[in-house]
This record gives C-alpha cells, structure tokens and sequence, in this order.
C-alpha cells in the first residue's frame, strides 16, 4: 500500500474553529497525508488554513472547496500564495461552484453559468500565481495586473465537480479533482472524464490527481455506524438542495434516491431504508475499525489517489481521536505513522 494516501476533512456544520485545527495537528500526528477544509458560511478556511499550516510541518493543507463566487480571483490567488508560502508549499488551492442557495443567499452574487465562472477563475487565478498579468475578462480595458509576490508557480489547484462537463473541464485546466457524494463505482467513469478533458487541452497523458470525501463513521457496534453514515446521506439529500440528487439520479440511483426522501417525508428522520443501502457502501465508509478499514481500501481500489475521511460535525476530541486512529494501520504499513 505505498501509493495509498489517506487525508482527512470535517463537515462544514462544525464551527469550532480550535476543534477543526486540532484535527490537522491530529491528523499529522497519526500520519494522514493530507487536511482539506471546505468553506460554506462560517470561517474564513483561509484564516483557519494559516493557523494549521503553522502549527504541522508535513501533513498538506488543502482547501475543499473554496467557490468561486465569494473572492475574486485576484483574492483567491493573493491567499493562495500567502498559504503556500507559510506552509513551505504544502498548500493545495481547491475551488468549486458551491450551490445557488449559499452563493445567492450569502454573497449576494446570481449563480449564472457556473462552469465558465470555474474557467475564468482558475486562468487567472493560475496566471497570477505563476507571476503573469491577470488575463482580464469583465473589465478588459483596464491594466492588467500581477502579484507583487514571488511566483508560486507549482501551487495545485483542484476542482470540486459532479456534472461530467465539470469534470472535464477539471481534466482541462486542474491539477485534482475533489469529488463529494460520488459513487465509488463512477469513479472509473469520472477519470475517464478527467482524461477526455485534459486530451481537450492537448495534454491527454496528464495526471489529474482525485480526492474524494468520504463521509465516515467508525464505531465497535456496526449498528451505530451504520446509522451514523445513514444520517450523512439522508442529510445531503434532503436539506442540501437538489445538487446530490440530481447527480446521483444521473448517475443510475434515482430509485434509492427517491426511498430517502420518501423515508424522511415529512420530517427528517436521518434514515436510508434498506431498499437505499447501496447508497451507503457506494458513498461512504462506516463500521468496525476493521470494516471501515476494508471499505476504504475500497476507494483506492476503484482509482482514488487520496480519499478523504470526511467526519461527523462537532466531535468530541476523544471521539475524533478514536476514528482517525480507525485508519493508522493502513498508514503505518507503508510508513506513514510513528
């Protein structure tokens, strides 16, 4: 298992901005590879990033998902480069479309033609890292202007994307990809994506790196996890908007779909009924140590790079301690832990 990286993220409803840093220095300390954080309406990750890029001196720091509605891309390129710097390049950009309702409802911007607002942002985000001149496309008359910093040429970038022209155009123009509530077993459908979009840009042998979030929940009595990762689906279904639903209706699980909403109509009951399992072993992660061990194992298997323990909000330190060791066996067989 040389090759197999494990990261670690936390759902965004948890606000505790102590707790969310701790897991970054948990996560370094039991050997996980990588710490992604995403930003909804909360934190500024950014501010939390720097605070955990000081704090570890190995472990990469990501951000899953900044939108690329909230900062402009000289914004975004201007904390990109600060974090990469503080954190001695172990910073990886992530971005991401986000959804209508926190876009319109938070930044006061009309979610309009998502994808070519990701084109736009990472070319200029990417020319501006590089130390080139923005490549202006709203107010074109202007000077072009570039960073006063010192080029972060090598900084990755990574698309968050679920509908297949947003995982080619990740294929086109990103260094990862950042899959959330995708099946493990479209996987091998969405690198195909990423490889017809990066053939688009006349780079068809170009690596696109994916890090999928995997909603997780370890317990010794299976019956607990189990419902533990029912509420993470049945939660993302129901009060999150149609995104997840339509992706997985377009990907072949519209019926198990349909059970989920059904089974928490008319009130949330954080249920997934049996006719819906197959949405818990395709989305997720859950059981004994050993259980949970076996399905992440799974992930690699069907093609990612690095999938990422994405854990239940509001933790205790005890709590998180006892699922993220649920994983250090995979990292110490190939040397990733003390």
């Amino acid at each position: 298992m040389s090759d197999a990286l494990v990261g670690v993220s936390v759902m965004p409803l948890d606000n505790r901005r102590d707790a969310l840093v701790d897991v970054a220095t948990t996560a370094e300390r039991l050997g996980y590879d990588g710490y992604f954080l995403p930003e909804t309406w909360a934190h500024d990750v950014t501010l939390l990033m720097a605070e955990a890029a000081l704090k570890t001196r190995r472990i990469v720091l990501g951000t899953g998902i900044l939108g690329v509605w909230g900062r402009s891309a000289g914004t975004l390129a201007m904390g990109a480069s600060t974090l990469a710097a503080i954190s001695g390049g172990r910073f990886v950009l992530g971005l991401g479309a986000s959804t209508a309702q926190l876009t319109e409802g938070l930044h006061d911007v009309p979610f309009v033609a998502p994808i070519a607002r990701m084109r736009r942002t990472v070319i200029q985000v990417r020319a501006l890292v590089r130390g080139e001149r923005i490549p202006l496309a709203a107010a074109s008359a202007a000077r072009p202007l570039k960073l006063n910093l010192a080029p972060a040429a090598e900084l990755p970038i990574f698309l968050a994307a679920l509908t297949d022209e947003s995982v080619r155009l990740t294929g086109e123009l990103a260094d990862g990809w950042l899959p959330f509530m995708y099946p493990r077993r479209c996987l091998a459908q969405g690198k195909a994506l990423l490889r017809e979009g990066a053939a688009r840009a006349g780079g068809g042998e170009r690596r696109v790196a994916v890090y999928p979030s995997v909603p997780t929940v370890v317990a010794d009595d299976p019956k607990e996890a189990r419902a533990g990762v029912a509420w993470f689906v049945s939660f993302y279904l129901t009060t999150m908007g149609p995104l997840y639903r339509r992706s997985l209706a377009r990907q072949g699980f519209e019926r198990e779909v349909e059970a989920v909403i059904a089974a928490n109509t008319p009130r949330f009951a954080a249920a997934v009924p049996p006719e819906a399992e197959t949405l818990l072993e395709e989305l997720t992660v859950f059981g004994t140590p050993g259980e949970a061990r076996a399905r992440l194992a799974e992930w690699h298997a069907a093609g990612a790079d690095m999938p990422m323990v994405f854990i239940r909000p509001n933790l205790s330190p005890a709590e998180i301690e006892r699922t993220l060791s649920a994983f250090v066996p995979m990292l110490k067989s190939r040397g990733g832990a003390p």
